[in-house]
């Protein structure tokens, strides 16, 4: 009998510890939710975005001052200990991903840390204050419909001084130890700030808030609100962008160098080979993407002059390439409307087919708008993400400077990358996944830009490329990406000069000499970011073949897309394993 009660009562000491003990998933759950929470604190501007709580709409961050960085290293490093404590051993298989890849974000942003990113935090598209600019137009990510609203989007403006004041200082230590752009990033950026410091107010792009303040607010607060922004856009605004502007054009730019490469300054060859596994997640060196991009744009090119036969076209590829981009017949449109129905027309086609391909979308909707006119100048075709809250859905937005130029030949293609299957499926679907926050708002480039360059793909299935030049639309895309990984490449480690790299894209795609400057300046200021589209793409793609040649008839192409789906971005490396699993599981019913 004693010995009965002594069980029992092990049994029952047992058991409370136990209760009294979280699992290690549960452990594991707190942690990553507060790495989630406070990489919303340290990036304000990431919360508005993600979650559109009113909290965190009036701050700002500086995330190229001393203090941020310390504040950052302190959490990675906390998250870090934090991890050790979890037994990794007893996590479920789907709490090991998790823990994976909060282990592998961590690791990768300390990396990244250790170069000297916040000495280049001007390039040709502005810096933060232009981006914040824009939020003025009232249909980013910056609410203005209340009065709080307003208020809350002047106290951020009020930070951008801060931040010019800390990006001059920053510059300054760049010039000093050679870390400076090159000088054509900067002449081209100068415009936006010059722009910024618009001395007649009411022509400021601070000001643009003002022009779409709500007719529901009163007198009252109408006055308020135009007196204090008129004011913060003369005492503090325009004066600080005048002085960047002039510290930029006269002491910045005449420091900046010749060269092209990120190879051009101290550290740059380590710096770039980071930024190569950082954005593919694979361990291919720049040599080998190179190669890969040489032979991908062969094979395009060849299919491409197929497509020159079909229309009879005598001269050379290049030559057929221009014509088809200024082909009257592919350019119907005469008003925004017309194009902004023909896309609405071709969702309608996209939407029929989906189910055929995919046992899951989005509850999210998708909505067809025209870039705003504030941003159109600069802006290329994107997606913007629905707000977790359902508040905001998410937006493909067309950008259409003149109807009478816009061509059908690369409508299909773009909408099918920028909205769905594209983006918005992946996405939106992300958000929806019960996971931790920090995977639902997750990105890895080469998987989010590699999903919507293989869902561009994805048109033959629909019978969306019968016509060619709805085809040579895809086939142009395809082949930009490929000459992704040759330009960049060649830039930041072949020596390739900006007027090399220039001449390359006008005789290989056919570009204008302005959209070939345009997108090589884009590769000069962001290294190794546009490699991540097409590796992410053929692995897909690969990974595609591998299991339908495994599986046979038990390959199915819906149950392939769901799975690629189902946890998120994930690093390719994860995404392989995950696939290979698949096929083993399938293989073995």
């Amino acid at each position: 009998m004693k010995r009965f009660v002594l069980a029992l009562c092990l049994m029952l000491s047992a058991t409370l510890t136990a209760a009294a003990t979280p699992d290690e998933g549960t452990k594991l759950a707190t942690i990553a939710e507060k790495y989630f929470q406070d990489g919303l604190d340290l990036r304000p501007l990431q919360g508005t975005q993600i979650t559109g709580d009113a909290k965190y709409e009036d701050k700002l961050e500086v995330s190229i001052a001393p203090a941020f960085k310390a504040r950052l290293l302190t959490q990675l490093h906390g998250t870090q200990r934090a991890l050790k404590g979890v037994n990794v051993k007893a996590l479920s298989a789907a709490d090991k991903l998790t823990y994976d890849l909060l282990q592998e974000e961590i690791r990768d942003t300390l990396e990244g840390l250790t170069f000297p990113g916040e000495l280049l935090p001007v390039d040709q598209y502005g810096g933060l204050p232009v981006y914040v600019a824009q939020f003025g137009s009232g249909e980013q990510i910056q609410p203005l419909k209340t009065v709080a609203n307003y208020r809350n989007y002047l106290k951020r403006l009020l930070v951008l001084p801060e931040w010019t004041a800390q990006a001059t200082a920053n510059m300054k230590v760049g010039i000093k130890r050679g870390i400076v752009r090159p000088k054509p990033l900067i002449q081209s950026g100068l415009p936006a700030f010059r722009s910024l410091a618009e001395p007649d107010i009411e022509k400021s792009p601070f000001y643009t808030a003002i022009k779409v303040m709500p007719a529901s607010f009163s007198e009252t607060d109408r006055k308020e609100i135009t007196a204090a922004y008129r004011e913060a856009i003369e005492k503090k605004l325009q004066p600080a962008m005048a002085k960047f502007a002039d510290f930029l054009e006269k002491e910045y730019l005449p420091k900046c160098h010749d060269k092209a490469g990120i190879d051009a300054i101290p550290g740059g060859q380590k710096w770039y080979e980071y930024s190569v596994r950082s954005y593919t997640t694979t361990k291919m060196t720049p040599a080998q993407i190179h190669e890969l991009g040489l032979k991908e744009v062969a094979r395009i090119r060849g299919e491409m002059d197929k497509i020159r036969q079909h229309f009879k076209f005598e001269g050379s590829l290049t030559d057929f390439l221009k014509w088809a981009e200024e082909a009257p017949q592919f350019r119907p449109f005469k008003t925004e409307k017309e194009v902004l129905d023909a896309y609405a027309e071709l969702n309608r086609k996209i939407m029929a087919k989906l189910p055929d391909l995919f046992g899951r979308s989005p509850k999210a909707p998708l909505e067809i708008r025209p870039e705003p006119e504030l941003t159109r100048a600069t802006a290329s075709d994107h997606y913007s993400n629905p707000s977790v809250d359902g508040s905001r859905p998410g937006v493909f937005y067309a950008v259409i400077m003149d109807p009478t130029k816009y061509s059908t030949v690369g409508m299909t293609t773009l909408y099918l990358h920028e909205g769905q299957p594209g983006h918005h499926y992946h996405i939106a679907l992300q958000q929806e996944l019960t996971l931790p926050k920090f995977r639902q708002h997750g990105w890895f480039t080469a998987y989010g830009e590699g999903w919507a360059l293989y869902a561009e793909t994805l048109g033959h299935e629909m019978g969306l490329f019968t016509e060619q030049h709805a085809y040579l639309g895809h086939l142009n895309d395809e082949l930009l990406r490929a000459v992704r990984l040759v330009t960049d490449t060649g830039l930041h480690t072949k020596g390739w000069t900006r007027e090399q790299t220039i001449k390359y894209m006008m005789d290989t795609q056919g570009y204008s000499e302005a959209e070939s400057r345009r997108a090589t300046e884009r590769y000069m200021a962001w290294p190794g970011q546009a490699l991540a589209y097409k590796i992410g793409s053929l692995k897909i793609q690969e990974l595609r073949a591998r299991a339908k040649s495994k599986l046979g008839d038990k390959f199915s192409l819906k149950a392939y897309h769901d799975l690629v789906l189902s946890d998120g971005a994930l690093p390719l490396t994860l995404l392989e394993k995950k696939v290979d699993a698949w096929i083993a599981t399938r293989a073995g019913k």
